[in-house]
């Protein structure tokens, strides 16, 4: 059994401004994802040019933030949204959700590739391999934090979370970051070094990221404003993890088959 470090959200203060950890994990994540890309556009078949990874960063990060906060209130937040439709813009109230931010990635990342008259897919397999970066650092950011926690756990790793009580839990954030984060990273990054047809690295993410957060959910607490959605185990996080399993599968199957609009091969 182990013991949840008191750790101080807050990492460090200038005057009257509060650096939270929470904050960094995302500079983390955005920064290590600007310094892969644009080591990966100095390669001779890469979609983009170095400089161009400069304003693609830029929209991916308008994606997480603006998908992230929207998506949160109408996946797990729609009763305070009808109620106080001001809430969208409380975000230090807290509340991001992936899938959202995954939406807005992908909206942007649309924009984006018709601003420079590229193929979407194109665009869409140089971005997959750099996500996993944010998303491993965000989940530590959600450990120091101390929350989204798992469920009670006799397993020799379990942790106690006094705020929660005294029994121990799954570290379900430290299983998210091995996953969706060290995991997640190792193999797309490895997968996309060979030339892959368009569309392939993206369906790769997608089926991935959905299997691995579909797994963890089943030891993870569902949100409490939510609960259990269906059979006492089904959470909302399942529920729009399915789409992606999907689609990763789907994806993969058309573009190993030649039919993506603009198809042709990757190597990102």
């Amino acid at each position: 059994m182990l013991h949840y470090p008191d750790i101080d959200p807050i990492a460090f203060r200038l005057g009257p401004l509060a650096v939270h950890w929470y904050g960094i994990t995302y500079a983390i994540g955005f920064i290590a994802g600007w310094w892969l890309g644009r080591r990966r556009a100095r390669q001779p078949d890469s979609p983009l040019k170095p400089q161009q990874v400069d304003d693609l960063v830029l929209f991916v990060a308008l994606g997480v933030v603006i998908g992230g906060r929207v998506g949160y209130m109408l996946f797990y937040g729609l009763d305070q949204l009808l109620a106080n439709p001001l809430a969208l813009f409380q975000i230090w109230h807290g509340g991001m959700s992936f899938h959202g931010g995954l939406l807005g990635v992908i909206a942007m990342t649309w924009w984006f590739a018709r601003r420079i008259k590229t193929s979407f897919w194109r665009v869409a397999d140089f971005v997959a391999p750099l996500v996993p970066i944010g998303l491993g650092a965000g989940r530590i950011g959600n450990f120091i934090n101390g929350e989204l926690w798992g469920a009670p756990t006799t397993l020799p790793w379990g942790m106690v979370y006094p705020p929660l009580g005294f029994q121990p839990r799954h570290p379900s954030q430290l299983y998210e970051f091995l996953l969706e984060g060290v995991i997640l990273f190792t193999v797309l990054w490895l997968f996309s070094r060979q030339t892959r047809p368009a569309g392939a690295v993206s369906g790769l993410f997608l089926l991935c990221y959905g299997g691995f957060r579909f797994l963890v959910e089943l030891v993870r607490m569902p949100d409490p404003q939510l609960g259990y959605l269906a059979f006492g185990w089904l959470t909302m996080g399942q529920i729009l993890s399915l789409p992606m399993i999907i689609a990763g599968l789907g994806l993969l199957a058309w573009a190993y088959r030649g039919q993506l609009a603009g198809a042709g091969s990757t190597n990102v």
